[in-house]
């Protein structure tokens, strides 16, 4: 019983190489298959992701049921994971191989549909994020874009943003100047 447990059916280089090469296959999938699986995740999504762990999972452990072969999977997986978002952090060109770039969606409160079809987004999902961020209407927008890691980030026009600490700072002392000025008048 403990020998099975602890003692590995495969090499170890082999099993680092197999957990190695499914990762970069399933994020090459996953990048193939677009940003719309990570933004918009919803149960069928869940559904297939879920599968997708367990579909690959024989490539990984290949005949090796041993909790230390498991063990040593997952440290091979945390591992390279951790350098790939290292390398992405350090140098530009490998993040956007790794993650991707930024696909905008609409531009001067206009849809790009083709975009937003390619990308398999509803129009409902986009309309909710710019409510979400605070405008009203798609017209009220500058740039919509789907971002690498699945975020829809929306960017106002200026004069639809709402009002920032900031903003009522300015104003604040704008009106304190006008009352200081007003008090300093003799009434006639």
């Amino acid at each position: 019983m403990w020998h099975d447990m602890l003692v590995s059916g495969i090499p170890w280089t082999e099993k680092a190489l197999r957990t190695i090469l499914v990762y970069i296959a399933i994020v090459g999938l996953l990048r193939w298959t677009g940003k719309r699986e990570l933004a918009q995740l919803n149960t069928s999504d869940l559904v297939v992701m879920l599968l997708l762990s367990n579909v690959v999972q024989n490539a990984i452990i290949g005949p090796d049921d041993s909790v230390t072969g498991a063990l040593f999977g997952a440290v091979v997986l945390l591992l390279f994971n951790a350098a790939m978002v290292r390398c992405s952090a350090r140098w530009d060109g490998f993040a956007k191989a790794f993650e991707g770039t930024a696909t905008v969606l609409a531009r001067d409160g206009a849809y790009d549909h083709a975009r937003i079809t390619r990308m398999g987004l509803r129009l409902a999902d986009l309309d909710a994020a710019v409510k979400h961020q605070g405008g009203d209407d798609i017209a009220e927008t500058t740039t919509v874009t789907l971002e690498p890691g699945g975020a829809l980030l929306v960017v106002l026009r200026r004069a639809d943003q709402s009002a920032d600490k900031s903003d009522i700072a300015a104003l604040d002392a704008r009106l304190h100047r006008i009352e200081t000025l007003l008090l300093s008048r003799p009434i006639s």
